[in-house]
C-alpha cells in the first residue's frame, strides 16, 4: 500500500516507479488517495483523520479473501510515511504489516530541525525502509536494526533518480521474502 504525500497525488514520479517495478516483478501495489484529496481539498485534515482513512483502507483490503494471505507492506511519501508509520505502530489496526516503505521521511520541517518527528519512524517495529534524497530539506534519518535508509541522488521529491528509488523499494522487498 502506498499512500501520497500532503500535497501530492498517487501520480507522483516516485510512487509511480515504485508501483511500475513492483508490478513488473509480481508484487501487488495499491496506491491510496486520502479522503481529502478525493473530496477535492488541496491541504490535509489532522493527522487523526489522515490515520482513520488510512486505518478503513487496510482494514478493507484486509477483508477480501484473495488478499488475506498476503503480507501487507504499509508505505508512503512524505505525510503518507508518516501515515503509514503511524498505522504500523497501532497494534489496533489489522491486518498487521509485515513491513514498512517511508519514501522522503520528513524529519522535521524544513528549517525546522526542533520539530522533530522521529518519534513516528522510531515507533515502527516491522523492517522498515526509508529511501531519502541526499539534498532532503526536512531532514535525513539514521540507519538502526530493523530499518534501512538508502539515499539516492535528489531532494524531497525523489525526481532525479527514480529508477534508482524503485531499484531500492525492490531490492529490498525481495530480501523480506
Amino acid at each position: 500500500m502506498l499512500g501520497h504525500g500532503s500535497g501530492g497525488a498517487v501520480d507522483a514520479p516516485d510512487l509511480v516507479a515504485v508501483r511500475d517495478r513492483c508490478v513488473a516483478a509480481r508484487v501487488s501495489v495499491a496506491r491510496v488517495t486520502q479522503p481529502y484529496r478525493v473530496a477535492g481539498r488541496k491541504a490535509p485534515p489532522s493527522a487523526a483523520t489522515l490515520d482513520a482513512g488510512w486505518a478503513a483502507v487496510i482494514t478493507a483490503l484486509g477483508r477480501r479473501p484473495t488478499l488475506r494471505k498476503l503480507g501487507f507492506v504499509y508505505g508512503g511519501r512524505s505525510s503518507g510515511a508518516r501515515v503509514a508509520c503511524r498505522a504500523a505502530a497501532d497494534d489496533a489496526i489489522a491486518p498487521r504489516p509485515a513491513a514498512v516503505l517511508a519514501l522522503a521521511f520528513p524529519v522535521h520541517p524544513p528549517g525546522r530541525p526542533d520539530r522533530n518527528r522521529m518519534a513516528e519512524l522510531d515507533a515502527v517495529a516491522a523492517p522498515t525502509l526509508v529511501v531519502q534524497g541526499e539534498r532532503d530539506p526536512f531532514g535525513m534519518p539514521d540507519s538502526r536494526a530493523g530499518r534501512d535508509v538508502v539515499v539516492v541522488a535528489g531532494d524531497h521529491s525523489l525526481k532525479k533518480d527514480v529508477t534508482a528509488v524503485a531499484d531500492a523499494v525492490l531490492g529490498w522487498l525481495t530480501q523480506l521474502r
